[in-house]
């Protein structure tokens, strides 16, 4: 299992969000490393940001989830063009799941299993 998941339900459709492009980042600094890009599969889910292999470094990371190109490809407006979810990572901890639960005008998420 890859050090960091997230899974995307859209809330107002009551069904997996497919097709969001989400960037995974870790601060440096002032700055953000790029880390990896994914999309979201069917399920709504990416499996795998990190490879397995990779230990992950403590510090503060951050998921940005491209929604406006979701929502536009079935025509609903959206008041958020992009989700950016930043969380911390400590010593010692193994795999972070992020989930997103959304809908065209609000968002929650919280640290799953």
């Amino acid at each position: 299992m890859s050090a960091i998941t997230t899974h995307v339900l859209d809330t107002a459709r009551g069904r997996p969000a497919a097709g969001i492009h989400v960037d995974l980042e870790m601060r440096a600094d002032d700055s953000w490393r790029h880390i990896a890009r994914a999309v979201t599969d069917a399920d709504g889910r990416i499996r795998s940001l990190i490879a397995d292999a990779v230990p992950l470094d403590a510090g503060v990371y951050r998921l940005t989830y491209e929604t406006e190109q979701y929502f536009q490809a079935s025509n609903r407006a959206a008041f958020y063009p992009r989700v950016i979810v930043e969380f911390s990572v400590t010593s010692g901890e193994s795999h972070y799941h992020v989930p997103l639960l959304l809908s065209p005008f609000g968002y929650t998420t919280y640290r799953g299993t």
